[in-house]
């Protein structure tokens, strides 16, 4: 793959259009449009991995996705200027905004999550793998009179909050413009961290496009010379746009680490637990160096764990810069494996580990998140079950109440049985957590609007 080639300006459903006489960047536009966006504001209302906030404040998907999209233009900025110094012919390409390219991608990375996190995602998969949603396997709609093929049966239960974002920042819904967002070829290319089919995500139920998104993906890959690798027949396989490593990257180093600092705000860890869980990432010298200005310039508990925080992050940060850099031609010829985060040196990669393996025994099974896990699989497995319903029965009374509740932009009533349960996966995993759990009272008879 080839950096003059890798970064296109040309926007998904404008291909003719012209340039705009505006002084943002192209990529800078993609970043405005995304953060003005009803989807991305509706992040502020959908859980990162605590329950949403009472008294005290921690992350949500909105503040992730910001410091994802910080830290990813941090990424972005200090690679354009190595390589640029190693490359300099690279100047007359769009080399210089890596960095937009990455914050705006790092922006959008999380859009198509639904409601109550990976809870969320799982309910939805095992909704149609292995609940009532199995129904549809072999079943023929009498409305659309066809069924689901193999494919699309692989599409809804490995259901995947990545591709859904794809998915929602390409698709053309009811009442807007051709392209969905239309964003940059670049951009869009960026998100898809897993750039294969559902039928290839194996245990690990990742894939990077929808059935319906097969063919912008491959017009995206074949405009950017994105090498597409073996796949059997019927499935789509590509190697990774270069951003997405960053992306990834970025994502990787905010989630870890705030995870940590939310954890001790909310006396999961201890002081002392977690200032350790952060000295990890240093030698004893550096170590030295940071808890003497740490003690010289703060006084309060909590700012001290903000400046280990900040440390932490740009060792990572400086880290994967080294190995993106250092693995620059492996990574455009397609043949890096894994994360830059597993490639950075032995002490931080052990710090990581040991944070990863804290945060699962300590923050990811602790009483307050299994609980909003428990609700939000219940919350969603309904809404799915009964809008399925809805979508294959719609002459039923009760049907067309349902129906009549969803924004016309989802075409619950598409001709295809396929199109009827994405549109259907659409509402669903476009509501905040506070919509779907009003939504799931309301429908159970558990609450009636204020009057």
């Amino acid at each position: 793959m080839k950096w003059e080639q890798l970064l296109s300006t040309k926007r998904l459903g404008q291909e003719e259009m012209q340039r705009r006489d505006d002084d943002r960047t192209e990529f800078q536009r993609d970043y405005d449009r995304l953060i003005f966006s009803a989807p991305f504001r509706r992040l502020q209302n959908k859980t990162q991995v605590f329950p949403l906030p009472g008294s005290i404040f921690v992350h949500n998907r909105l503040t992730h996705s910001l410091e994802v999209s910080s830290v990813g233009r941090s990424l972005g900025n200090d690679i354009s200027r190595l390589i640029l110094k190693q490359h300099p012919e690279l100047y007359s390409t769009h080399f210089t905004e890596l960095g937009n390219i990455v914050s705006a991608a790092c922006l959008a990375h999380d859009l198509g999550n639904p409601p109550f996190g990976h809870s969320g995602e799982k309910a939805i998969g095992t909704y149609f793998s292995e609940g009532d949603g199995l129904f549809l396997k072999d079943y023929i709609c009498p409305e659309t009179g066809d069924g689901l093929s193999p494919q699309e049966w692989e599409d809804i239960t490995h259901f995947e909050g990545n591709a859904n974002a794809f998915r929602l920042l390409t698709h053309h819904f009811k009442g807007r413009r051709k392209g969905g967002f239309v964003m940059t070829y670049s951009t869009l290319a960026s998100i898809v961290k897993y750039p294969f089919t559902s039928d290839l995500a194996g245990n690990k139920r990742k894939f990077g496009f929808f059935r319906s998104e097969v063919d912008d993906y491959e017009r995206i890959a074949q405009e950017l010379g994105i090498l597409k690798l073996p796949a059997p027949d019927g499935s789509v396989r590509y190697a990774r746009h270069p951003l997405v490593y960053l992306v990834e990257a970025a994502d990787d180093i905010c989630y870890q680490i705030m995870d940590i600092e939310d954890a001790h705000k909310l006396k999961l860890l201890t002081t002392e637990e977690t200032k350790q869980l952060f000295l990890a990432y240093f030698s004893e010298e550096q170590q030295r160096h940071i808890e003497e200005r740490m003690e010289q310039l703060l006084d309060d508990i909590n700012e001290q764990i903000v400046y280990l925080r900040s440390c932490v992050i740009n060792c990572l940060e400086q880290q994967c810069v080294r190995v993106f850099t250092e693995n620059e031609q492996s990574i455009l010829s397609g043949t890096f494996e894994g994360s830059l985060i597993k490639h950075i040196d032995e002490l931080p990669r052990q710090a990581y580990r040991q944070c990863e393996s804290v945060a699962f025994k300590k923050i990811y099974h602790c009483k307050d998140v299994v609980d909003i896990e428990i609700a939000g699989y219940k919350v969603i497995m309904t809404l799915t079950d009964l809008m399925v319903h809805a979508a294959t029965h719609p002459e039923r009374a009760f049907s067309q109440l349902l129906i009549n509740r969803v924004s016309t932009q989802y075409d619950i009533l598409a001709p295809t049985l396929y199109g009827r349960i994405m549109a259907v996966l659409d509402y669903i995993s476009g509501m905040t957590d506070v919509f779907a759990l009003d939504l799931y009272r309301k429908i159970n008879g558990m609450s009636l609007p204020d009057v």
